[in-house]
Order: structure tokens, then C-alpha cells, then sequence
């Protein structure tokens, strides 16, 4: 496990533990190309520089966010912000369902929204795949 990755988790209260670290480890089996960091405070991966998957810890539960999510049209992610992205949120780690996290995480792959770029066009957002 990447050791900033690793310290994340293990900072983690032990139920919301066990969800990052079933993420963790089904997100790097289904994007074992992805490079991943700690960014923005939190575990991201990214697709030739473009964030695709996260989570983070919120005040109430963990969140799987997806950069272009709204683009998989799936039940299970909810809009979040104002541009393509999707999230999950969970409460213990029985309601992640890896079914669902494997298709979409795939998606992850075939769809995606340039967020690299983001900045140097001015919050315009383009379809990369």
C-alpha cells in the first residue's frame, strides 16, 4: 500500500477503516495502472494525470467520489458539486457493494471528463472519453 495512503487509513476511526481499506484495495485491482496519492487531503487516482476515483472521510461517513460519476448514469452515485462528478457515501463497510464498485470503476476507465485541464480553460470541462 502507498505509505501516504497507508497513514490516511490508519488515522482513520476503525469502522471507517475498514471501508478505505476495502476502496484501496478494490480500486487498485480495477485501475492497476492508475498512479495514486494523497491529493487535496485525500487518496486520488489518476488516468494519464486526470483524476478519476478518491475517497475521503467526511463528519458522518466515507465518501467514494468519482470525477466524471454523472456520466455513468448509475443508481448508487449521486450528483456532487457543480461540474461531472458522482459520489457513494457509506456508514460500515457492508454497504459497499463490489459489484457495483468494480462496474463502476471501470467506467471510471471508459468515461472520462478532462479535470486536468480544468484550470488553463477556465472551469470548461471537455469530454475525454
Amino acid at each position: 500500500m502507498n505509505k501516504d495512503i497507508k497513514a490516511y487509513n490508519d488515522a482513520l476511526p476503525e469502522e471507517y477503516k475498514a471501508i478505505a481499506d476495502l476502496l484501496y484495495e478494490e480500486i487498485c485491482i480495477s485501475l492497476p495502472e492508475a498512479e495514486h496519492k494523497i491529493w487535496h487531503a485525500h487518496p486520488v487516482w489518476f488516468l494519464d494525470g486526470n483524476p478519476v476515483t478518491g475517497y475521503s472521510k467526511l463528519k458522518d461517513c466515507m465518501r467514494l467520489l468519482f470525477w466524471s460519476g454523472q456520466s455513468f448514469e448509475e443508481e448508487g452515485l449521486a450528483p456532487e458539486g457543480k461540474f461531472k462528478a458522482a459520489e457513494a457515501r457509506y456508514t460500515d463497510v457492508s454497504q459497499v457493494n463490489k459489484k457495483d464498485l468494480k462496474r463502476w470503476l471501470k467506467k471510471s476507465k471508459d468515461i472520462q471528463w478532462d479535470y486536468k485541464n480544468i484550470v488553463k480553460r477556465k472551469g470548461v470541462l471537455e469530454r475525454l472519453k
